[in-house]
């Protein structure tokens, strides 16, 4: 064997089993921190499907005529707990989600009005470049079984804005 060359500047090493990645996808998941409330303030003004009754009118034309152009809210959390395997190049998830839909009454009540299964697959690769370690995201699948437009809008948007935000984050390596 070969010695290993000396590294003249400073070096990080990080290294994760498939196991160390599925117990923590298993206490997040059991913890209950995998959910997530978003409101329409939150998403990009461009993102091609708003959350008011009179953009998801377009799926439930019902919705728009009992509520007419009220504020919505989606929760988002995960069915099951997430899960990861590693490769020498990615890692790869499997994420199983759901996404009840409210619409938000004048007075701030919060009306359910659909619930949503999604999955979704996911590849990520880390990098490092000078002292930032980054990631890239990529999308390889989303899912939503009950309605195949929204399947379509979901991934044009996730595609246009989410993934392309996940990748634009970074963190630095002290």
């Amino acid at each position: 064997p070969t010695a290993l060359p000396t590294a003249h500047e400073p070096m990080l090493l990080v290294a994760i089993t498939e196991f160390v990645a599925n117990s923590a996808a298993f206490a997040y998941f059991k913890a209950g921190a995998l959910q997530r409330n978003i409101s329409g303030t939150m998403l990009p003004r461009k993102f091609p499907l708003q959350l008011r009754t009179k953009s998801m009118g377009l799926f439930s034309p019902q919705l728009q005529e009992l509520y007419p152009d009220q504020p919505m809210e989606l929760q988002l959390s995960a069915r099951q707990q997430p899960l990861i395997s590693c490769h020498p190049d990615a890692l790869h998830g499997a994420l199983l989600g759901s996404a009840e839909a409210f619409v938000v009454l004048p007075n701030g009540t919060r009306v359910p009005t659909f619930l949503l299964n999604i999955d979704a697959n996911v590849t990520g690769k880390p990098i490092i470049t000078g002292n930032r370690l980054r990631g890239t995201v990529r999308l390889r699948g989303v899912h939503v079984p009950q309605v195949k437009r929204l399947e379509n809008l979901l991934k044009f948007g996730l595609g246009l804005f989410g993934v392309p935000w996940a990748n634009s984050e970074c963190i630095p390596i002290p």
